[in-house]
């Protein structure tokens, strides 16, 4: 699965070191390394929304605060 989180000003502003960094750590935590791409990319031009990430080519909204709650739904239940 590939995950792609923008790491342009606006979401940059809006945490997406946090939310980088959370993921890493909860695909590590997960043993999911070997089934999870995770990078970064500049504006995806969804700036208006919170941090834009994409996961398989759908789009999502994050904040630092729901980034767990995001992959527990849409990145651990798909790929357990």
């Amino acid at each position: 699965m590939k995950i792609t989180v923008c790491i342009g000003s606006s979401c940059h502003l809006k945490g997406s070191r946090q939310v980088v960094e959370t993921l890493q750590y909860l695909i590590a935590q997960n043993n999911l390394k070997d089934k999870v791409d995770l990078s970064g990319t500049f504006c995806m031009n969804n700036c208006q929304n919170g941090v834009c990430c994409t996961a398989d080519g759908k789009t999502f909204s994050l904040t630092p605060e729901t980034t767990k709650s995001f992959f527990e739904t849409e990145i651990l239940a798909k790929l357990k």
